[in-house]
């Protein structure tokens, strides 16, 4: 496209309707580079993406990425998917390719992507180079903090061509996480203990994702010092830290049976007070725009217990 607006744009001689359409052509090139040529990204890990033209034929490779991709308006074209890619409804129709640890090679490779997204955390390393090796781009995305999530959602946007939709859905992001982080600032501090499963009994550390969604809402992390990101650790580690308020996810939308077995334990100050509660681990535990729905889930909670 040409245009030739720029020159005397802001002379006398242009008449306030020409100068307005020449503005709007102007924006819309700079905003929307993606949609006529290269297209330039990091990821995650800081490699360099280039390609030719946005993806067309894009391949998920774990339920959050899915997610991502929908937010950033390039549900359609994504080809391919892996098990658990359940929202939003539509991606329930995706083919699947296996699951983020075990990919069938010979089904990816006949869906013909141009882009492969992978898990920073969940996709084996052998996996990816070998999907390079086979010539085929792979962005990982891995958001440890909550603002990367806006961040990747404008990324996978421009890589698919649909930055104005990106940008909508990330700036909606911020927005919000803005406003619960301006609510709960300056409210006592709750120690939590967060159970991802049971047996083994496991948590989360302080680098992790719903870590940040405990300061957002005023909480801290009792196992927040260990170096493993979900590690394992046992009941006496749990009494000995003695948190506040315990706060389980387990497998599904409804709370885990388990989660009520800390009741025999009423040392604990979360037994003493009642502050056992439960967020669906989709809501909290996926890297996409709905860990927000969780963290107003665990806000509510935590006020819930600084009035007990």
């Amino acid at each position: 496209m040409h245009v030739v607006c720029t020159k005397d744009l802001n002379t006398p001689r242009m008449a306030s309707g020409m100068r307005a359409v020449c503005m709007v052509l102007l924006i819309c090139i700079a905003s929307a580079p993606a949609a006529f040529g290269r297209v330039t990204v990091t990821d995650d890990r800081s490699d360099w993406l280039k390609l030719a033209q946005p993806a067309k034929r894009i391949i998920s490779l774990a339920p959050n990425i899915t997610e991502l991709l929908f937010a950033a308006g390039a549900g359609r074209r994504i080809v391919g998917t892996v098990d658990y890619s359940d929202y939003p409804a539509a991606a329930r129709a995706i083919p699947r390719i296996g699951n983020y640890g075990e990919l069938n090679l010979e089904a990816l490779l006949e869906l013909r992507p141009d882009l492969i997204v992978a898990w920073g955390s969940g996709s084996p390393a052998a996996q990816l180079q070998r999907l390079r090796q086979l010539g085929i781009p792979v962005y990982v995305s891995e958001p440890r903090r909550l603002r990367d999530i806006a961040t990747n959602i404008e990324k996978l946007g421009r890589l698919a061509g649909n930055e104005v939709t990106a940008l909508r859905a990330a700036v909606a992001f911020r927005r919000r996480l803005n406003a619960l982080r301006k609510r709960y600032v300056d409210r006592p501090e709750i120690s939590i203990f967060y159970e991802v499963w049971h047996e083994p009994l496991t948590t989360i550390n302080g680098r992790h994702l719903i870590s940040q969604v405990m300061r957002l809402c005023g909480g801290r992390n009792v196992f927040g010092d260990l170096p493993t990101l979900a590690p394992q650790i046992n009941l006496e580690a749990v009494l000995a830290r003695d948190p506040d308020v315990i706060i389980a996810s387990g497998a599904g939308r409804t709370r885990p049976a388990w989660l009520d077995a800390w009741r025999q334990y009423s040392a604990l100050k979360a037994v003493k007070a009642g502050q056992l509660y439960f967020i669906a681990p989709d809501l909290i535990e996926r890297n996409t725009a709905r860990v927000l729905d969780g963290a107003q889930i665990m806000c509510r909670q935590l006020e819930q217990a600084r009035l007990k």
